[in-house]
């Protein structure tokens, strides 16, 4: 039987100190689905995230991102599997003394590209998040959302074929939240590429009807194909 892209088969994560994080979780998400991941603040919705670019191990069964059993990858491997996964978190983690281009530049600096590559990648990746202007701006001098949008840039700099979000517009705005959305789907029809969010905002989710996966105590409660913000309803 043929994998989905990424599928969690019977995940367990336990922590040491006894919290059951995900319990029996079985999730499939094809190439190319953009998906939001509710439900209330521990329900368990960061630790599936996190699962997915081996942040965190599950307990017991099998995480697979594009045929590879995550759960299963050494620690010496797991820098392989980063590169094919964008990660944008709530919090920025921009590096305040280099600029816009230098932020996303230091993504594939650090994996051995060559200037003469690394130039017209940043430049292409700024560009589709909008901020072709901001090139040579230092964080301090953009905005949340500008900020957010180099934090995207970085992410999609390689071309990974899944990006990750945890909760991205947390910080920011409403206005502002729909701007980084925009972007977000825009990446994901331009270029294929499968997105998985938690959030927290229900305006975002009921607007963009994508397909809601609901966390409820650590289980999967919930599977709406084109769906709207159902954290209480769900059982």
């Amino acid at each position: 039987m043929e994998l989905s892209f990424i599928e969690l088969q019977n995940v367990y994560k336990i922590y040491k100190n006894g919290v059951t994080a995900v319990a029996d979780m079985n999730l499939k998400i094809n190439k190319g689905d953009f998906v939001f991941v509710i439900g209330h603040t521990a329900c368990g919705k960061s630790t599936l995230i996190k699962m997915l670019y081996r942040e965190e191990k599950p307990t017991k069964g099998s995480v697979y991102v594009g045929g590879i059993n995550v759960a299963k990858l050494k620690n010496s491997k797991v820098y392989k599997l980063r590169r094919k996964i964008g990660i944008v978190f709530q919090d920025y983690k921009l590096l305040p003394k280099l600029t816009a281009y230098e932020n996303v530049a230091f993504v594939l600096e650090s994996y051995g590209y060559k200037e003469s590559e690394i130039k017209p990648k940043v430049i292409e990746a700024l560009s589709r998040v909008g901020l072709k202007e901001k090139l040579r701006s230092f964080p301090e001098e953009m905005s949340g959302g500008e900020q957010q949008r180099v934090c995207i840039a970085r992410a999609i700099v390689n071309k990974p074929k899944v990006l990750v979000c945890d909760e991205p517009t947390g910080n920011l705005d409403p206005d502002t939240s729909k701007e980084i959305m925009n972007v977000l789907s825009n990446i994901n029809k331009e270029m294929g590429t499968t997105i998985i969010m938690a959030t927290h905002d229900r305006d975002i989710v009921n607007r963009m009807k994508k397909r809601v996966v609901v966390i409820k105590n650590g289980v999967l409660a919930g599977d709406y194909e084109k769906g709207s913000y159902k954290v209480d309803e769900a059982h």
